[in-house]
């Protein structure tokens, strides 16, 4: 391994921990080393903007789309540092959260990682983190992802959306974390932290059916504990809501004719 692995190492170590400063001067020592290095460039504009210091992360990026002008991570952080420099910004970012380095691990059944679609305006992307935990929102046929401030972030494609609402009002309960989030993608991470009685015996988030025959016994196992597409529509027609049960739902019903994002 040369040095400029070394440093290289040792750089993306420092951002984990969330050590910019260290980052920083790593990555100015590789680019001492190596003048084209774009990952260095990167790395320091990433690194300047967790600093809030957007005129230096503005410099480094721009660098990069000198050295390599298709670069796509250094065209959209630019784009991000002029929203975050507008008025339309609604909050101070923070950005400095203290991860649980648990925080994504997956359980087979109980987390799922999910692609958002429909998202949310730039202006509010770009103003939330990864590791931010974000909220389920049920509409009538869909479930949105918002902020703690009720921003709109993006919604659950159709399929699991339409799962979760039923599992939700048996009294299931999630909790949900960004992933990843940029301007164009946003992924979130889906924790169960209690399953209702209701579909107690079955998977909040099973395996899609594969057809390697490698994996069909295994399958087989966990098509007996899914909900299948039957299921599902047999429990919605006994999910009928009394009065009694709306104080039982993890939120509020009354929905159906709100507005859409």
């Amino acid at each position: 391994m040369d040095e400029t692995q070394i440093l290289e190492q040792k750089a993306i170590d420092a951002a984990i921990k969330f050590e910019w400063d260290l980052a920083i001067e790593l990555n100015k020592k590789i680019i001492a080393l190596e003048k084209k290095n774009v990952g260095a460039y990167l790395r320091a504009g990433f690194a300047y903007m967790q600093l809030k210091k957007f005129n230096e992360a503005k410099k480094y990026y721009k660098i990069a789309l000198k050295i390599q002008s298709s670069n796509t991570v250094a065209k959209e952080n630019l784009e991000k540092i002029k929203i975050l420099g507008t008025r339309k910004t609604k909050k101070n970012i923070t950005n400095n959260l203290n991860l649980d380095p648990n925080l994504f691990l997956e359980i087979p059944g109980k987390t799922r990682t999910f692609f958002l679609v429909n998202l949310g305006q730039k202006n509010i992307l770009a103003q939330v983190n990864t590791g931010e935990e974000v909220y389920l929102k049920p509409k009538r046929k869909k479930i949105e992802i918002r902020t703690k401030d009720n921003d709109y972030i993006g919604s659950l494609p159709d399929d699991i959306s339409k799962r979760l609402i039923f599992f939700l009002k048996v009294g299931s309960h999630y909790r949900c974390f960004l992933k990843e989030i940029s301007l164009n993608k946003v992924v979130i991470f889906i924790r169960e932290e209690k399953k209702g009685q209701k579909v107690n015996r079955f998977l909040s988030f099973p395996t899609n059916i594969q057809t390697n025959v490698a994996n069909l016994v295994e399958e087989e196992e966990e098509e007996s504990e899914d909900l299948a597409q039957d299921d599902i529509e047999k429990l919605a027609d006994t999910l009928t809501v009394t009065n009694e049960e709306k104080e039982y739902l993890p939120y509020k019903t009354g929905g159906e004719d709100e507005e859409e994002e």
